[in-house]
């Protein structure tokens, strides 16, 4: 037998192996397609909705798909499809739907609520069986490739947590601190964070962010490898000196961080930078080592602060005895061991009792089973490919597309990136004697035949040169049909979404195509970003700070203006090259220096920009900043002067806040630099009123 026969043979034993349910409340209908599709499936029928979801609840196991008839009584095909959608089965379970309606309200509804597939009466054979076996065996390959990635990230977090776990363990060995410790921080941040996302839209982790926090937290206290053993594990109090060398393990724990020579922007680096340094922050600004207060204090480090504590005094250390759950608690609540954020003292209050229920009975997951929500969600946010809902109504849109096609005598197409699919209207593909769908088509050698290589390279180059701001653009080429070469004018309109791009046009009698390597992510990279340092560029900068300084005064915000002193000496000594190190060299500063949320730019030469929002007074966390930003690049002194200016004192405007900060740059730079100062009433006196356009660059 040859191996195409087996194959063949191998996919029609899987394919009887499949089961559907009919649901029609019409028995003809039902008859129709289990005579379409007996032969290579098990047929289940359904004369109604409350039937059919009797039958999915007991056979969910086994089922592969559902052929739904929208319109029906008792329960019709939506109300099937939300309480589908509701009990999570729509994920497993792919629903085609059946119905001679065609109105885009309709077929947008049931894409809203999951269906995977539409097929119209009267029924076409050749269209039902495409549609059946595709939809089927898509689902299987995604199961199967969610089952692979939940693996291998399953693996790849195991590796890692493994490494760090040793890690930890070589700290806590030298801290006399029992071999729990590590793994109840972790338990207990996961904890935490998981509730914090129910209970609050104020933060939201997803759980790839979930994972990195927890793994994170187990380096928290990395910085006491370089304390003093003797002071490590005092028995008794310890002095005020030993006590101010031991909260010097913080800013070790970071500089250790600090110096790594690679991988300086990896999420877990820089979520372990937060946690090592700000753990022992606390909310009123009473902790160390920097004294941030409120929300200046990483989400992240909050929480892991809390599970710390949490753990110090529920466990045996060598200068005390473990002090009972319901009392360590209260002890925490009542500010014993500092304030912490009230939405996190609501957390520990709301889930006390069953924390303990679970530390008791150590109900940390290790499976490769947990990760497939985090596939899951990767999908969802398009991370992994395009979203399957905007290509579907894609879809539907074709539709006014061929209408308007057969008015026009044009060609008209859709083309994704990701999937690389171009679709052309019904007319249309006939006209150029194409399918209608092409997969891959910068491959097809059918398309290929038709557009010359160099028109090919002309179109990629139009692609690259889109922007939102300019999507459109038409090329005239000469394209080969079966008639003969002809000249055709293309026109299409390029659009963006977080990741793929999307194309659509008309033309004469023609198509278009685009380089599928080419990706927005990149291109938008390319745009926003400075290429020596990695920060956004001004205009990028600019354009974010507007968007949120135009949702009005709704919070209170700094933003900053920064030079490098004597930048030019370090060039003129040094070389252009180690005036680049320098640069690159404050920027990573300043990214290790502010949150997620803050905006860092370079707005030019040695000149940076900081935008961040603030609760209370925001002078700590500018000279924090500031600090950070000094010390030594070789033989180098690196010292900046700081110019800032506050929403409270300029207005929302974008233009004026950035004349402000400069001024109040220029009024450092006078006195010779080296210093921070914010925008007043002096400076308005001395360089005059601030104007909008003044602060345009």
């Amino acid at each position: 037998m040859k191996f195409e026969e087996k194959e063949v043979n191998f996919l029609e034993s899987r394919m009887r192996k499949y089961k559907i349910l009919i649901v029609d409340d019409s028995e003809m209908n039902r008859s129709i397609l289990a005579d379409m599709l007996e032969d290579q499936y098990d047929i289940l029928e359904a004369e109604n909705g409350a039937r059919a979801l009797e039958l999915i609840e007991s056979c969910q196991q086994d089922l592969s798909l559902v052929l739904l008839d929208i319109v029906m009584p008792e329960t019709d095909g939506f109300g099937v499809l939300e309480e589908m959608k509701r009990k999570g089965y729509i994920s497993d379970i792919p629903v085609i739907m059946i119905s001679s309606e065609h109105g885009a309200s309709c077929v947008e509804r049931a894409y809203e609520l999951g269906a995977a597939d539409f097929i119209s009466r009267p029924f076409d054979a050749l269209i039902v069986h495409r549609r059946v076996d595709n939809t089927i065996l898509l689902y299987a390959k995604q199961k199967k490739l969610m089952e692979l990635a939940a693996r291998q990230i399953y693996e790849k977090e195991r590796e890692n947590g493994l490494m760090i776990e040793i890690l930890s363990h070589v700290v806590e060995f030298r801290n006399g601190e029992s071999g729990r410790h590590i793994h109840r921080v972790r338990f207990l941040t996961e904890f935490f964070l998981r509730d914090l996302n129910q209970r609050t839209d104020a933060y939201h982790f997803s759980q790839q962010e979930i994972m990195t926090i927890s793994t994170a937290s187990a380096l928290h206290d990395i910085g006491k490898i370089a304390i003093q053993e003797e002071i490590l594990n005092k028995p008794g109090r310890l002095t005020e000196e030993e006590f101010a060398v031991m909260r010097t393990h913080a800013q070790i724990g970071a500089q250790l961080l600090d110096n790594l020579p690679v991988h300086q922007e990896d999420p877990l680096i820089k979520t372990v930078y937060s946690i090592c340094r700000w753990h022992h922050e606390r909310y009123d600004g009473s902790g160390y080592p920097d004294g941030l207060r409120g929300e200046e204090i990483p989400i992240e480090a909050q929480v892991v602060a809390l599970a710390d504590v949490y753990d110090a005094l529920t466990s045996d250390r060598v200068y005390k005895k473990a002090i009972p759950h319901a009392a360590a608690v209260q002890m925490i609540l009542d500010g014993k061991c500092g304030v912490f954020n009230p939405l996190l003292m609501e957390c520990l209050t709301e889930v006390a009792d069953k924390m303990e229920v679970s530390l008791s009975e150590d109900k940390l997951q290790d499976d490769p089973g947990q990760f497939r929500g985090v596939v899951e969600e990767m999908l969802r946010r398009e991370e992994l490919t395009a979203s399957d809902r905007t290509l579907r109504l894609l879809e539907c849109e074709r539709m006014k597309y061929d209408f308007f096609a057969s008015l026009t005598g044009e060609v008209q197409f859709e083309y994704t990136l990701d999937p690389a699919r171009l679709v052309l209207s019904s007319m249309g593909a006939d006209q150029v004697g194409l399918p209608e769908v092409i997969m891959d088509p910068v491959h097809d050698e059918r398309l290929l035949q038709i557009l010359p290589s160099g028109e090919l390279e002309r179109l990629c180059v139009l692609l690259q040169a889109a922007t939102p701001a300019r999507p459109e653009a038409s090329i005239d080429c000469k394209l080969r049909l079966e008639k003969g070469e002809r000249w055709f004018r293309i026109v299409f309109r390029t659009t963006w979404s977080e990741e793929p791009l999307c194309c659509t046009g008309a033309m004469g009698k023609a198509i278009d195509i685009h380089d599928s390597r080419v990706r927005t992510d990149h291109l938008e990279r390319m745009v926003s970003s400075d290429q020596l340092t990695g920060l956004l560029n001004h205009a990028s900068a600019k354009k974010r700070i507007k968007a949120m300084l135009e949702e009005g005064p709704t919070g209170k915000f700094a933003l900053a203006i920064f030079d490098l002193d004597g930048f030019k000496s370090a060039n003129d000594t040094f070389g252009h090259q180690f005036g680049d190190k320098v640069l690159v060299q404050t920027a990573q500063r300043l990214r290790q220096g502010t949150r997620r949320s803050d905006i860092t730019a370079r707005v030019g030469g040695d000149e940076y920009l900081l935008f961040l929002e603030y609760q209370q007074e925001p002078e700590p966390t500018i000279r924090r900043i500031f600090s950070s930003l000094l010390g030594k690049c070789g033989d180098f002194n690196v010292s900046v002067s700081f110019g800032v200016a506050l929403t409270e004192t300029v207005g929302y405007d974008y233009d004026m806040l950035f004349q402000a900060a400069d001024k109040a740059l220029y009024t450092i730079k006078r006195s010779g630099g080296g210093q921070y100062r914010f925008y007043d009433a002096g400076m308005r006196d001395t360089f005059g009123a601030l104007s909008p356009v003044d602060g345009e660059m």
